[in-house]
């Protein structure tokens, strides 16, 4: 039987703050993670700008008590998984049907990438703990596992869409009576292949992005985590304290392109419409749209199109917050939802960074400060990835 699905609880870890407390407090500050490359080791060090995260492997296995050697993005995702399921405060959560899904695009390739030099100079040499952990589903396992999560667990890898359509799934599984709680997100930490492979595309900014300007020039890479507790109505009414609902989801291809949108925004005008339909609203019912917002030429233009036909004439605020932490692909509808809970919850503006002269094609401008109080109702986050898979979910004050 169909019931409402609740957020318990909230987990992300990004360039802009270690947990959720610190996120919100740059977001409000309008601080930026973006910067010269430290972690990563890559010959575009000096040229292109990434948002990473500001803690190293040794200290996120400090943290969470894992491995130094587990793949960063498995460190990532244990950070703010660990940190949403806490922040739920769930009691007898062992009683209860449990699932973790969880997302990423990069699996261990921050390890293989380790392994290689030495194993292509020697074939006897290299550390094969390094290569085990490749694959996306392993950084799941392993932080199921260090959560004690045993009843449901898979991986999404579906590009920039990939944790939207994670928490989408968690919903449908609590909403069909199979699971009482899904912590549901996604995870990705970045890797030379990652940046070799955007730079390849032409798509990468070699200063700070800036979504939604006529002047933008690509996007910047980031990485991070972020993890929503979906809780089923009955272990809801058990819980002191919820962010919102999850009133709609919805997942559309347009089937453009391997990696750019249809410019008439098909597949992300489907997404939003059919989000707003499952939900049982309508686009004035709005208050604040989480743009997907990259900052690409292609990308800004199709998904502004898609809201002009949509929302016209009347626009709610919005912004993408990538402009605060960079592009973390299969990560960045986790850390979205996130937000835009946060949104729903405390009534928050969020401020589209260094947005210098609006689209001219476009007939409305995003948000240029930080604003809190607002009467914001629902929100829609938008992720749209390669392949034209849009997905778009709808956050509802309780």
């Amino acid at each position: 039987m169909s019931q409402k699905v609740c957020i318990a609880g909230i987990g992300v870890i990004s360039a802009i703050g270690n947990n959720a407390a610190e996120c919100l407090a740059s977001l409000e500050n309008s601080a930026a993670g973006m910067g010269t490359m430290q972690y990563l080791q890559s010959v575009h060090r000096d040229k292109l700008p990434v948002a990473e995260v500001k803690y190293s492997n040794e200290q996120l296995a400090a943290i969470t008590g894992m491995p130094a050697h587990t793949t960063r993005t498995a460190l990532l995702s244990m950070m703010a998984a660990k940190e949403a399921l806490n922040d739920a405060h769930i009691p007898d959560l062992s009683t209860l049907r449990t699932g973790f899904i969880s997302a990423n695009t990069v699996g261990g390739m921050d390890k293989s990438e380790d392994f290689y030099p030495a194993f292509l100079a020697n074939a006897q040499k290299g550390r094969l703990r390094n290569v085990i952990n490749h694959e996306c589903g392993t950084a799941t396992e392993l932080v199921a596992d260090k959560l004690g999560i045993r009843n449901f667990i898979t991986t999404i890898s579906t590009a920039c869409s990939s944790s939207a359509n994670a928490i989408f799934l968690g919903a449908r599984l609590i909403r069909q009576n199979k699971l009482d709680v899904v912590i549901a997100g996604g995870t990705d930490s970045l890797a030379k292949f990652t940046v070799n492979g955007f730079n390849s595309l032409m798509i990468l900014d070699q200063e700070f992005c800036k979504p939604f300007d006529e002047n933008r020039k690509g996007l910047n890479l980031g990485e991070g985590a972020g993890y929503v507790v979906l809780v089923s109505e009955k272990v809801a009414a058990r819980l002191p304290r919820l962010y919102c609902s999850l009133s709609g989801y919805c997942n559309a291809n347009d089937a453009y392109h391997q990696t750019a949108s249809s410019p008439e925004g098909t597949g992300s005008f489907l997404a939003m419409k059919g989000a707003l339909e499952k939900s049982g609203l309508h686009p004035a019912d709005i208050g604040y749209i989480n743009l997907h917002g990259t900052g690409t030429q292609n990308n800004d233009i199709a998904e502004g199109t898609a809201i002009k036909l949509l929302f016209a004439p009347h626009f709610p605020p919005m912004s993408s917050t990538k402009s605060f932490t960079g592009h973390t692909l299969g990560a960045s509808g986790g850390i979205e939802a996130v937000f835009s809970s946060l949104s729903v919850q405390q009534g928050l503006i969020y401020p589209n960074l260094r947005l210098q002269t609006p689209m001219k094609d476009l007939p409305f401008v995003p948000a240029a400060a930080f604003s809190k109080g607002q009467p914001v109702n629902h929100v829609v986050s938008n992720s749209f990835g390669f392949g034209g898979n849009c997905s778009s979910l709808v956050f509802s004050k309780l």
